[in-house]
């Protein structure tokens, strides 16, 4: 049985097309048409990432166009107005990149995300260098998982493990998604566990109980 991707490298992006710190602009731009992506990782030479150049690094340059060099009544558009006049990638690029490793797990992935307001981030190896890419997209990747996939690991690392002797007694049937058991839980205080290694399988959308059959 495949056992549930719970680690970053299980649904990250491989191969990333990145740009260097000496990227001109309109390098940049092309690049993210010809590839369909709306951020790029920059490397340094040996590889190790750097930044992240992204559309919202370039926009300033089309926003503030008409704007002159006073800086009168922009306090807090210091930065954009910076990257407005960026020629290259070093001076449009949000750095230090915001990164993880191709060993976290998909849920410090995406508390990383929520946190800095980012759609991807780079992942890289002990030494700072690219190894990959992973998306709010590859993150949701998880809950494509088949149904019936998702009851029998349910089946095999929650219900078996905590009762080996009366798993026949509490079963277990997976919807879109929504995990339901069905059936009588003897340790009453046993239920909020099951509920939260169920929940823990990636790819789980929710968790109900209905004993003996019957709505709870």
């Amino acid at each position: 049985m495949s056992s549930s991707p719970h680690i970053v490298s299980d649904v990250m992006t491989h191969t990333v097309v990145a740009v260097s710190p000496d990227a001109p602009f309109k390098e940049i731009v092309r690049t993210m048409e010809e590839w369909n992506v709306s951020a790029l990782p920059v490397l340094e030479g040996d590889g190790r990432v750097v930044g992240v150049v992204s559309e919202a690094d370039l926009l300033p340059k089309e926003e503030y166009r008409a704007e002159g060099p006073s800086l009168s009544g922009t306090e807090g558009r210091l930065d954009e107005l910076a990257k407005a006049g960026g020629l290259v990638a070093r001076d449009l690029m949000t750095a230090p990149a915001i990164s993880v490793r191709a060993d976290a797990t998909l849920a410090h992935a995406a508390r990383a995300m929520a946190r800095r307001g980012v759609k991807r981030l780079p992942v890289v190896d002990t030494e700072g260098r690219l190894a990959g890419l992973v998306s709010r997209g590859d993150l949701l990747k998880v809950f494509l998982r088949p149904d019936e996939e998702l009851a029998r690991e349910v089946r095999e690392h929650v219900v078996a493990p905590l009762f080996p002797h009366r798993d026949a007694g509490l079963e277990v049937r997976v919807r879109e998604g929504v995990v339901t058991f069905t059936g009588h839980v003897p340790d009453a205080a046993l239920v909020p566990v099951v509920a939260r290694l169920a929940r823990a399988v990636e790819g789980v959308v929710d968790v109900r109980f209905e004993p003996d059959g019957s709505a709870a």
